[in-house]
């Protein structure tokens, strides 16, 4: 059995700018809010983070 060195694999970096080139359409409003509460309820730090995100590239407010 012979292996060839090094295996290829995408960087971080690639993977990123592959998804970056494709548009992903955001749920609905209400969903990211509920998502949003989720988290702050279970006091999900990242979760949170991921929703603020998520909420203001869908045009809405979201204060600390």
């Amino acid at each position: 059995m012979s292996s060839r060195w090094p295996v290829r694999r995408p960087t971080e970096n690639a993977a990123i700018r592959a998804a970056d080139r494709s548009e992903r359409p955001l749920p609905p409003v209400q969903v990211l809010f509920a998502d949003l509460i989720t988290s702050y309820a279970i006091k999900d730090r990242r979760g949170l983070n991921l929703m603020c995100h998520r909420v203001a590239r869908f045009g809405g407010e979201v204060g600390e």
